[in-house]
């Protein structure tokens, strides 16, 4: 079931969006900026579990190097996906 976010859940996952690589800052930033206010709770429920992966693990996400076998995380990868290709233009 999904968790109910009050303001301070989703600013706090904002703060978690903040990542140690520079390359996944710029793709969370936009995707924070365009995207994350249009979650709804169960799909929040789903980020929060992605921002569990490793640095290296979610880049290689990102870019498309690997895929999830979770296809509960497909859907936010598509989102982060697309603006990693914004970024590069």
């Amino acid at each position: 079931m999904a968790e109910m976010y009050t303001q301070a859940d989703k600013n706090r996952l904002r703060w978690r969006s903040r990542r140690g690589l520079l390359e996944l800052d710029l793709v969370f930033e936009l995707f924070l900026e365009h995207d994350f206010d249009r979650l709804s709770a169960a799909e929040l429920d789903v980020y929060q579990d992605l921002l569990m992966l490793p640095d290296i693990d979610l880049l290689e996400l990102v870019d498309g190097k690997t895929d999830t076998t979770d296809m509960r995380l497909a859907p936010i990868l598509a989102q982060l996906r697309h603006w990693q290709v914004v970024k590069k233009q």
